[in-house]
């Protein structure tokens, strides 16, 4: 395929497209798409049918009642999608509530006369899948040999950090993806708190997210506490924790209350499987290790704010 046209409906996807050098080639991206800042302005293929400002309990609530419904979550833009005549759509087929997925692609296609138009599906679960998954976008687009070049660089960012945290205490680390309820993340997420040198609690491999109670998770009793919500930034979060029932359960966990309890940037980094990935490695380091990762803290200082602890 020489020099496809891409739409990408997935944010991790567009950044895997331009990690790959295919900017120039990107067509179309879907309304969460926001890095590299150059792809702002290119035409939104994809909304949601929740408004993402919603509190996070009503979030949670409609989102379950339209998936219980057999639904999708988001709403494709069939006419742009046919205006633009994609060569390649990139999409997921991994989370029917983070973004568009693949049967969605797939509806929409039906109603369009873009028979020629190929779908990559990506299904980031773990590490490996991510690596897996720049292949997978590499392949599509014809630029195979480049994928090598991004997971050796991707790997050398996790390596360095393990090889600094090796023979370093190991706190225990609980990794908050939504708050209401509380979920705590699996994925990649126990794997990149492994890599910065901590230990995930209640969820500790690759596998599903697990939604428990505020008390299982200070039975637990971590060290730390970091939040990164899928799909919110810090100030999203601060503004959920402005909810005096919901921050009394948060201070109900005993390293919160003592004031060793970070919210991070979950849109931009945690929740997205692409090359900042990586980033989001560093992130952790520097919040398990400060004084060992001080450029850390320095570089990602606005993507990270400390929880007070309780006076």
């Amino acid at each position: 395929m020489t020099s496809p046209r891409v739409v990408s409906l997935i944010a991790s996807a567009t950044e895997i497209i331009c990690a790959l050098g295919l900017r120039k080639q990107l067509v179309g991206i879907s309304h969460e798409c926001d890095f590299p800042s150059d792809v702002r302005g290119l035409p939104v293929l994809s909304a949601p049918k929740v408004d993402p400002q919603l509190p996070g309990e009503v979030i949670d609530r409609q989102v379950r009642e339209i998936v219980r419904d057999g639904l999708s979550v988001y709403r494709v833009e069939v006419a742009e999608l046919e205006k633009l005549r994609p060569d390649l759509i990139v999409t997921q087929d991994h989370c029917e509530v983070c973004a568009v997925t693949l049967q969605d692609v797939e509806d929409a296609l039906c109603r369009v006369t873009l028979s020629d138009t190929k779908i990559c599906s990506l299904h980031p679960g773990d590490l490996n899948e991510i690596r897996r998954d720049f292949q997978l976008v590499a392949d599509a687009a014809g630029v195979s040999e480049r994928a090598e070049k991004l997971c050796a660089s991707f790997d050398a960012r996790l390596r360095a950090i393990e090889e600094r945290v090796a023979n370093g205490n190991r706190p225990s680390i609980a990794l908050i993806e939504w708050l209401e309820p509380p979920m705590v993340a699996g994925g990649w997420m126990p794997e990149l708190a492994k890599i910065a040198g901590a230990d995930p609690v209640i969820v500790d491999s690759p596998k599903h997210f697990v939604t428990v109670t505020w008390a299982d998770i200070a039975a637990a009793d971590p060290d730390l506490v970091v939040i990164a919500p899928c799909g919110y930034t810090i100030e999203k979060t601060l503004e959920e924790l402005e909810n005096t029932e919901l921050l009394e359960s948060l201070y109900s966990v005993p390293a919160v209350a003592d004031g060793r309890c970070c919210v991070a940037d979950g849109n931009a980094y945690f929740n997205r499987p692409g090359p900042r990935i990586a980033d989001s490695a560093e992130i952790l380091a520097s919040i398990v290790h400060p004084a060992g990762f001080g450029e850390f803290r320095e570089r990602y200082r606005e993507a990270v704010r400390r929880v007070p602890s309780r006076k």
